[in-house]
Protein backbone atom coordinates (compact mmCIF):
# COMPACT_ATOMS: atom_id res chain seq x y z
CA UNK A 1 0.00 0.00 0.00
CA UNK A 2 1.34 3.34 -0.90
CA UNK A 3 2.28 5.49 2.34
CA UNK A 4 4.35 7.93 0.45
CA UNK A 5 2.94 11.24 0.73
CA UNK A 6 4.26 12.87 -2.06
CA UNK A 7 3.52 10.15 -4.37
CA UNK A 8 -0.42 10.33 -3.07
CA UNK A 9 -0.93 13.63 -3.72
CA UNK A 10 0.24 13.32 -7.36
CA UNK A 11 -2.17 10.65 -7.35
CA UNK A 12 -4.81 12.95 -6.13
CA UNK A 13 -4.25 15.92 -7.78
CA UNK A 14 -4.49 13.29 -11.07
CA UNK A 15 -7.78 12.17 -9.59
CA UNK A 16 -9.30 15.00 -8.71
CA UNK A 17 -8.48 16.64 -11.98
CA UNK A 18 -10.34 13.53 -14.02
CA UNK A 19 -12.84 14.11 -11.61
CA UNK A 20 -13.67 18.37 -11.90
CA UNK A 21 -13.48 17.41 -15.50
CA UNK A 22 -16.56 15.42 -15.21
CA UNK A 23 -18.51 18.30 -13.04
CA UNK A 24 -17.90 20.37 -15.91
CA UNK A 25 -19.60 18.89 -18.33
CA UNK A 26 -22.88 18.55 -15.91
CA UNK A 27 -26.05 20.37 -16.65
CA UNK A 28 -28.21 21.64 -14.11
CA UNK A 29 -30.46 19.35 -14.63
CA UNK A 30 -27.86 16.39 -15.11
CA UNK A 31 -26.81 17.88 -11.49
CA UNK A 32 -30.30 17.01 -10.29
CA UNK A 33 -30.81 13.47 -11.30
CA UNK A 34 -30.58 10.51 -9.52
CA UNK A 35 -26.51 9.29 -8.58
CA UNK A 36 -25.44 5.51 -8.23
CA UNK A 37 -26.28 5.92 -4.32
CA UNK A 38 -29.74 5.16 -3.42
CA UNK A 39 -31.33 8.67 -2.51
CA UNK A 40 -28.69 11.09 -3.28
CA UNK A 41 -28.24 13.28 -6.94
CA UNK A 42 -25.24 14.25 -8.87
CA UNK A 43 -25.42 16.90 -6.19
CA UNK A 44 -25.64 14.88 -3.24
CA UNK A 45 -22.50 13.34 -4.01
CA UNK A 46 -20.65 16.38 -5.58
CA UNK A 47 -21.43 17.98 -2.25
CA UNK A 48 -20.59 15.40 -0.48
CA UNK A 49 -17.02 15.63 -1.85
CA UNK A 50 -16.75 19.28 -1.47
CA UNK A 51 -17.16 18.86 2.20
CA UNK A 52 -15.12 15.37 2.50
CA UNK A 53 -12.48 17.48 1.78
CA UNK A 54 -12.99 19.96 4.16
CA UNK A 55 -13.09 17.53 6.81
CA UNK A 56 -9.87 15.83 5.70
CA UNK A 57 -8.38 19.24 5.64
CA UNK A 58 -9.02 19.55 9.27
CA UNK A 59 -7.61 16.17 10.11
CA UNK A 60 -4.05 17.61 8.04
CA UNK A 61 -4.60 20.44 10.08
CA UNK A 62 -4.48 18.52 13.39
CA UNK A 63 -0.94 16.53 12.09
CA UNK A 64 0.34 20.06 11.30
CA UNK A 65 -0.88 21.92 14.54
CA UNK A 66 -0.84 19.82 17.29
CA UNK A 67 -4.14 21.11 17.93
CA UNK A 68 -7.27 18.64 17.92
CA UNK A 69 -9.19 19.28 15.14
CA UNK A 70 -12.32 16.68 14.22
CA UNK A 71 -13.02 15.95 10.70
CA UNK A 72 -16.82 16.85 11.54
CA UNK A 73 -18.83 18.96 14.11
CA UNK A 74 -20.85 15.87 14.41
CA UNK A 75 -22.36 13.60 11.63
CA UNK A 76 -25.81 15.36 11.43
CA UNK A 77 -23.71 18.69 10.43
CA UNK A 78 -21.89 16.54 7.46
CA UNK A 79 -25.64 14.98 6.62
CA UNK A 80 -27.13 19.13 7.10
CA UNK A 81 -24.25 20.43 4.69
CA UNK A 82 -24.61 17.59 1.94
CA UNK A 83 -28.31 17.98 2.21
CA UNK A 84 -27.77 22.32 2.14
CA UNK A 85 -25.79 22.20 -1.20
CA UNK A 86 -27.05 19.48 -3.58
CA UNK A 87 -29.86 21.81 -4.94
CA UNK A 88 -26.92 24.55 -5.63
CA UNK A 89 -26.81 25.03 -10.02
CA UNK A 90 -24.17 22.50 -11.28
CA UNK A 91 -21.36 25.50 -11.85
CA UNK A 92 -21.45 26.14 -8.22
CA UNK A 93 -21.34 22.30 -7.40
CA UNK A 94 -18.44 22.45 -9.93
CA UNK A 95 -16.92 25.09 -8.36
CA UNK A 96 -17.16 24.21 -5.00
CA UNK A 97 -15.63 20.85 -5.78
CA UNK A 98 -12.61 22.72 -7.03
CA UNK A 99 -11.58 25.21 -4.54
CA UNK A 100 -12.45 22.75 -2.17
CA UNK A 101 -10.11 19.96 -3.24
CA UNK A 102 -7.41 23.35 -3.57
CA UNK A 103 -7.61 24.19 0.05
CA UNK A 104 -7.32 20.35 0.72
CA UNK A 105 -4.26 19.89 -1.57
CA UNK A 106 -2.22 23.77 -0.28
CA UNK A 107 -2.70 22.14 3.33
CA UNK A 108 -1.53 18.36 2.25
CA UNK A 109 1.70 20.77 0.72
CA UNK A 110 2.14 22.76 3.90
CA UNK A 111 2.28 19.36 6.23
CA UNK A 112 5.59 18.36 7.68
CA UNK A 113 7.87 15.58 6.93
CA UNK A 114 7.50 14.19 10.45
CA UNK A 115 4.21 15.14 11.01
CA UNK A 116 2.77 12.41 8.78
CA UNK A 117 3.17 9.70 11.16
CA UNK A 118 1.08 11.49 13.61
CA UNK A 119 -2.13 10.16 14.82
CA UNK A 120 -5.30 12.09 13.93
CA UNK A 121 -8.92 11.29 13.76
CA UNK A 122 -11.23 9.15 15.37
CA UNK A 123 -10.96 6.29 14.80
CA UNK A 124 -7.10 6.99 14.79
CA UNK A 125 -4.74 6.96 11.89
CA UNK A 126 -1.77 8.05 10.84
CA UNK A 127 -1.54 11.36 9.21
CA UNK A 128 -0.70 9.85 5.91
CA UNK A 129 -3.61 7.77 5.68
CA UNK A 130 -5.67 10.85 5.30
CA UNK A 131 -4.32 11.14 1.92
CA UNK A 132 -5.43 7.65 1.09
CA UNK A 133 -8.53 8.14 2.17
CA UNK A 134 -9.32 11.32 0.21
CA UNK A 135 -7.97 9.28 -2.97
CA UNK A 136 -10.67 7.09 -2.49
CA UNK A 137 -13.16 9.35 -1.94
CA UNK A 138 -12.26 11.25 -5.44
CA UNK A 139 -12.22 7.52 -7.01
CA UNK A 140 -15.03 5.65 -5.81
CA UNK A 141 -17.49 8.94 -5.96
CA UNK A 142 -16.39 9.73 -9.13
CA UNK A 143 -18.26 6.56 -10.04
CA UNK A 144 -21.07 6.56 -8.44
CA UNK A 145 -21.97 10.06 -10.13
CA UNK A 146 -22.99 7.55 -13.39
CA UNK A 147 -21.63 10.09 -15.75
CA UNK A 148 -18.88 8.57 -17.51
CA UNK A 149 -16.63 6.86 -15.63
CA UNK A 150 -16.44 3.58 -14.34
CA UNK A 151 -14.45 0.89 -12.80
CA UNK A 152 -12.81 0.00 -15.58
CA UNK A 153 -10.80 3.47 -15.51
CA UNK A 154 -9.97 3.09 -12.04
CA UNK A 155 -6.24 3.15 -12.27
CA UNK A 156 -3.88 0.21 -11.87
CA UNK A 157 -2.36 1.54 -8.33
CA UNK A 158 -5.61 2.63 -6.98
CA UNK A 159 -6.97 -1.11 -7.35
CA UNK A 160 -4.35 -2.32 -6.11
CA UNK A 161 -4.02 -0.23 -2.81
CA UNK A 162 -7.93 -0.28 -2.40
CA UNK A 163 -8.20 -3.93 -2.79
CA UNK A 164 -5.31 -4.56 0.33
CA UNK A 165 -7.24 -1.97 1.94
CA UNK A 166 -11.02 -3.53 1.31
CA UNK A 167 -9.46 -7.28 2.19
CA UNK A 168 -8.17 -6.07 5.45
CA UNK A 169 -11.70 -4.53 6.50
CA UNK A 170 -13.21 -8.15 5.69
CA UNK A 171 -10.59 -10.08 7.27
CA UNK A 172 -11.68 -12.06 10.03
CA UNK A 173 -15.61 -10.71 9.75
CA UNK A 174 -17.93 -13.93 10.48
CA UNK A 175 -20.76 -12.08 8.20
CA UNK A 176 -18.83 -12.48 4.98
CA UNK A 177 -19.64 -15.36 2.96
CA UNK A 178 -16.01 -17.35 2.36
CA UNK A 179 -14.31 -16.72 -0.88
CA UNK A 180 -11.33 -17.62 -2.96
CA UNK A 181 -11.21 -14.55 -4.99
CA UNK A 182 -8.64 -15.16 -8.13
CA UNK A 183 -7.66 -11.55 -10.10
CA UNK A 184 -7.66 -12.73 -13.76
CA UNK A 185 -5.15 -9.49 -14.90
CA UNK A 186 -2.62 -10.02 -11.94
CA UNK A 187 -2.72 -13.07 -11.51
CA UNK A 188 -3.32 -12.71 -7.41
CA UNK A 189 -5.29 -14.95 -5.16
CA UNK A 190 -7.18 -13.76 -1.97
CA UNK A 191 -9.04 -15.27 0.80
CA UNK A 192 -12.25 -13.57 1.52
CA UNK A 193 -13.52 -14.31 5.17
CA UNK A 194 -12.19 -16.27 8.50
CA UNK A 195 -9.46 -18.39 7.53
CA UNK A 196 -9.89 -22.26 8.26
CA UNK A 197 -9.12 -24.21 10.29
CA UNK A 198 -5.22 -25.87 10.27
CA UNK A 199 -5.39 -28.71 7.95
CA UNK A 200 -9.40 -28.28 6.96
CA UNK A 201 -10.56 -26.51 4.21
CA UNK A 202 -13.23 -23.56 4.45
CA UNK A 203 -17.22 -24.95 4.17
CA UNK A 204 -18.92 -23.76 1.01
CA UNK A 205 -15.98 -21.89 -0.12
CA UNK A 206 -17.20 -20.43 -3.44
CA UNK A 207 -14.24 -19.05 -6.68
CA UNK A 208 -14.50 -15.70 -8.08
CA UNK A 209 -12.68 -14.84 -10.88
CA UNK A 210 -12.07 -11.71 -12.97
CA UNK A 211 -10.28 -8.65 -13.13
CA UNK A 212 -8.91 -6.67 -10.36
CA UNK A 213 -11.28 -3.66 -11.05
CA UNK A 214 -14.68 -5.46 -11.12
CA UNK A 215 -13.80 -7.70 -8.53
CA UNK A 216 -13.10 -4.37 -6.28
CA UNK A 217 -16.51 -2.56 -7.54
CA UNK A 218 -18.10 -6.10 -6.15
CA UNK A 219 -16.29 -6.13 -3.11
CA UNK A 220 -16.84 -1.85 -2.58
CA UNK A 221 -20.97 -2.57 -3.71
CA UNK A 222 -20.46 -0.74 -6.57
CA UNK A 223 -21.07 -3.49 -9.06
CA UNK A 224 -23.32 -7.11 -8.77
CA UNK A 225 -20.42 -9.06 -10.11
CA UNK A 226 -21.82 -9.06 -13.96
CA UNK A 227 -18.03 -9.35 -14.71
CA UNK A 228 -17.17 -11.87 -12.57
CA UNK A 229 -17.05 -15.69 -13.03
CA UNK A 230 -18.34 -17.53 -10.45
CA UNK A 231 -17.45 -21.89 -9.32
CA UNK A 232 -18.35 -23.45 -6.71
CA UNK A 233 -16.86 -26.71 -5.98
CA UNK A 234 -15.22 -27.75 -9.01
CA UNK A 235 -18.21 -27.10 -11.70
CA UNK A 236 -18.98 -23.56 -12.54
CA UNK A 237 -22.45 -21.87 -11.62
CA UNK A 238 -25.06 -21.18 -14.10
CA UNK A 239 -22.94 -19.11 -16.56
CA UNK A 240 -23.37 -15.69 -16.81
CA UNK A 241 -26.56 -15.55 -15.01
CA UNK A 242 -24.35 -16.41 -11.52
CA UNK A 243 -23.43 -13.38 -9.64
CA UNK A 244 -20.80 -13.56 -6.56
CA UNK A 245 -22.31 -14.41 -3.27
CA UNK A 246 -24.24 -10.99 -1.47
CA UNK A 247 -21.32 -8.96 0.90
CA UNK A 248 -22.25 -7.49 4.01
CA UNK A 249 -22.75 -3.55 3.74
CA UNK A 250 -19.07 -2.03 2.99
CA UNK A 251 -17.75 1.51 4.04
Amino acid sequence: MDSDPASLRGRIDEATSHLTATADRLTDEQAREPSLLPGWSRGHVLTHLARNADGLRNLLIWARTGVATPQYPSQEARNAGIAAGAGRPAAKLADDLRESAAAFAREAAGVPAGSWTVMVGAPEHAAWFTLLRRLGEVEIHHVDLGAGYGPADWPGPFVADELERVMGQYADRDDVPPCLLELSDTGQRLVLGPPAAPGQAREDEVTVRGPACWMLAWLIGRDPGRALAVRTGQEPADGASALPPKLPNWS
